[in-house]
């Protein structure tokens, strides 16, 4: 792997994207406002953003209704469509290591897993979506013998897509590649405090021979540009993922104009259960330290709520400690670092205060609680531990979206299945657990869209993603996702 001082250099000489990409052009808001984009590296201004307006929106949505009716895209065989993704996809691959960069830049996340992660985890994405659009059969239905009936999908239009800021490459090409595998036009809104991958895939996707319109990115400040977005009439569909706050300011918005459809993967308090058999408590442990850590805790799906059986837990708590302090805060662009910087300061804020929070209410820190690497003028806080968490405190119910785990002792199975279950939250789960027997009941009783068991995050793109209750409805990944960007026409033919 190469070094600091590579990196460093590989940020120098990159023209940082700023312009949003509208109608086959990278143009600046038509107000000419532009906002700082800071990096949480080291708390310094990196570039200044467009920021878009209900005009820029406006603008874009138009570009991309006229390619969507135009049929330059929709209309376009399979083969041509599947060739230009394939492109995007080469040039993505070409360009890896900026796209890697600009991202650790941009969030604060360590290079290594930009580069190991994030930007593969993309392109494998664009590569899956673009293989799997010629294979989207419909049906025939059964019909009276004067009848021949069939079902086709359709796709649904424009596509309003409002992506996060904590893993701002892989979330946008979540929801851009299955709606342009499908045929749809796409208006993105990426983070505004993460843009710069998005704005670098529409003008590589210019360059891979996208038509005009089909790929708009419109930068901007959510209550702005994504309100713009959610409340304009020629939007057909809002794919958001984000906080639980937005998503049901864009379900009203949909009610106030066109009743357009919504999608959305909101918050977690995922559960890690590891009960009294677990298989091997080194191996949990190590999940367990990371299934919160990874990212900096920044994760929708982050195991945030330990769970353990009270026969077990002072050993495995010590171990998951163990592991934790191997963890220490660095230099996103140091290749040795696993641990970087939160994305903002107003997150890290955020972050300290659940931990103040949870020691005046009586939970026993066991590592961490504070800010560090203050020198370096950037957003880290330590990876932090709280032990004897009650089930019905406020760090057990709200998400952090930070390195805060909240350990929870129970005695019984159904102890831990009721807590597990304790909360508005219904994304994740994760148990360990020799009892097949016990596997299966408590998979089928979490509520839960996704459940690990013996692993965390022990899935990939094949596998439908999103959640149950308040973290929203609609899933991402998998041939499903195609699914959502679509519309089904029935069609019965009258025989003579």
């Amino acid at each position: 792997m190469t070094s600091l001082a590579h990196f460093e250099k590989v940020a120098g000489s990159i023209a940082l994207p700023g312009k949003a990409v509208i109608d086959g052009k990278t143009l600046a808001a038509a107000s000419g406002a532009t906002f700082d984009n800071v990096s949480p590296r080291d708390g310094r201004v990196l570039n200044q953003v467009a920021a878009c307006s209900a005009a820029d929106v406006d603008f874009a949505v138009t570009s991309a209704r006229q390619a969507f009716e135009d049929g330059r895209w929709r209309k376009l065989h399979y083969r041509e469509k599947k060739r230009i993704l394939f492109a995007l996809a080469d040039l993505m691959e070409r360009d890896a290591e900026t796209l890697a960069v600009l991202e650790s830049l941009d969030m604060g996340k360590p290079i290594s897993n930009s580069l190991e992660s994030d930007v593969p985890g993309s392109i494998n994405t664009l590569r899956y979506y673009a293989e799997a659009l010629d294979k989207v059969y419909g049906e025939v239905a059964p019909a009276a013998p004067n009848r021949f009936s069939f079902v086709e999908h359709e796709p649904l239009g424009v596509i309003g897509a409002i992506v996060p800021w904590n893993f701002p490459l892989l979330m946008a090409m979540w929801k851009i590649a299955p709606a342009l595998a499908m045929g749809n036009s796409v208006v993105l809104k990426p983070a505004e405090q993460s843009p710069m991958t998005a704005l670098k895939i529409g003008e590589l996707a210019l360059e891979a021979g996208l038509p005009p319109g089909v790929l708009n990115i419109v930068p901007g400040l959510g209550g702005e540009a994504g309100k713009a977005i959610a409340l304009h009439n020629d939007v057909d569909m809002i794919a958001f993922t984000g906080s639980g706050a937005v998503g049901r300011l864009l379900m009203q918005y949909s009610g106030q104009s066109n009743l357009k459809r919504v999608s959305l993967e909101l918050g977690g308090k995922s559960p890690h259960i590891v009960f009294s058999d677990c298989p091997n408590l080194d191996t949990a442990a190590e999940h367990a330290a990371w299934g919160i850590f990874y990212n900096q805790g920044e994760v929708c799906t982050a195991g945030s709520r330990l769970l353990v059986h009270e026969s077990i837990a002072e050993p495995f708590v010590e171990k998951v400690l163990a592991v934790a302090r191997t963890i220490v805060a660095g230099d996103p662009l140091e290749p040795k670092t696993s641990f970087g910087a939160m994305v903002s300061g107003e997150q890290m804020n955020t972050a300290l205060r659940y931990i103040e929070t949870a020691g005046r209410e009586g939970g026993d820190l066991r590592l961490g609680g504070k800010r560090t690497r203050l020198d370096s003028g950037g957003f880290y806080v330590e990876p932090t531990v709280f032990d004897n968490i009650a089930p019905t405190s406020t760090l057990a119910r709200e998400e952090v979206f930070g390195p805060v785990l909240a350990v929870t002792r129970f005695a019984q199975v159904d102890d831990a299945i009721r807590y597990a279950n304790d909360t508005p939250y219904g994304l994740a789960a994760g148990l360990w657990t020799r009892d097949v027997s016990l596997a299966h009941r408590a998979a089928r009783e979490i509520r839960a869209g996704l459940v690990w068991v013996n692993g965390w995050d022990s899935c990939d793109l094949t596998m439908p993603f999103g959640g149950f209750k308040q973290s929203g409805f609609g899933r991402d990944r998998s041939l499903h996702a195609l699914h959502k960007y679509a519309d089904l026409k029935s069609v019965s033919i009258t025989l003579p």
